[in-house]
């Protein structure tokens, strides 16, 4: 990618069976403070989430340094580019969950809900139908106060406060799903991955969630059907959908 930005941004998620995470804890600490990294790892019994910040090589090496452990092996960030490291510090955190949902039974590393790539989602809401003819409608799964900044067109948002409350959310509106195919998106995978399991435990079907979420769907294709900016959880606030920096006062 050309870009005169210097700072490479990456996230990324796994969910799988971490048994060890509190002992991952300090090493993984050590080795991103060492590279001279800023940004924050959490860790829990169910998997990896994280996201980092720095020159790229040193980043995409500390990746490579992860992928050798087997668990690991198959991560795949998403990458986006800024003039400066917009993390103040480097933290490494232990978590009950690598994102709330306090819904034990929903363990993803135990089976994926099917994942939907970036340019079929493009596709189907250009033509408002999946590849069976069935209505298509998207399912914001983020906080009310990040979708007020940007989201796809005409998607559905239960105006949540926390993911947490996403499964009560979901028992009041499920009926509203019913004869639809249904994506579910967030910023970058980790949330719809959850909520489309939890919506085929349900009894929804056809669910799928967005692979990578909004920023995968912004770096793989031109962004269509998506209105304003993506929220991020960093110093930059706001991301385009060409993945630069946007005014959070005026996203587009």
């Amino acid at each position: 990618m050309n870009t005169p930005h210097k700072i490479l941004n990456v996230s990324c998620y796994k969910f799988v069976a971490l048994p060890d995470a509190a002992a991952l804890r300090d090493p993984l600490q050590a080795r991103a403070v060492a590279a001279g990294l800023r940004g924050t790892i959490l860790l829990a019994g169910e998997g990896i989430n994280f996201f980092l910040a720095g020159p790229a090589d040193t980043v995409r090496g500390f990746v490579g340094a992860l992928r050798a452990d087997a668990r690991f092996a198959d991560l795949d960030p998403k990458e986006s580019w800024s003039a400066d490291v917009p993390f103040r510090r480097m933290q490494v955190k232990l978590k009950r969950e690598i994102i709330r949902m306090d819904h034990p039974t929903i363990r993803p590393a135990q089976g994926r809900a099917p994942a939907l790539d970036c340019a079929t989602l493009r596709r189907w809401l250009s033509r408002g139908r999946d590849d069976a003819g069935r209505e298509v409608v998207t399912l914001d799964t983020r906080n009310a106060f990040e979708v007020d900044h940007g989201s796809f067109d005409n998607a559905i948002d239960w105006r949540i406060t926390k993911f947490s409350e996403f499964p009560s959310a979901l028992r009041a509106h499920r009926h509203t799903l019913r004869d639809k195919t249904v994506v579910s998106f967030c910023t970058g995978g980790i949330r719809c991955e959850k909520a489309a399991i939890l919506m085929r435990e349900e009894g929804l079907d056809p669910v799928y969630q967005l692979e990578g979420g909004i920023l995968k769907y912004f770096e793989l294709t031109d962004g269509a059907h998506y209105h304003g900016g993506c929220f991020v959880f960093d110093e930059r606030v706001l991301l385009a959908t060409d993945l630069s920096a946007a005014s959070a006062e005026n996203p587009m």
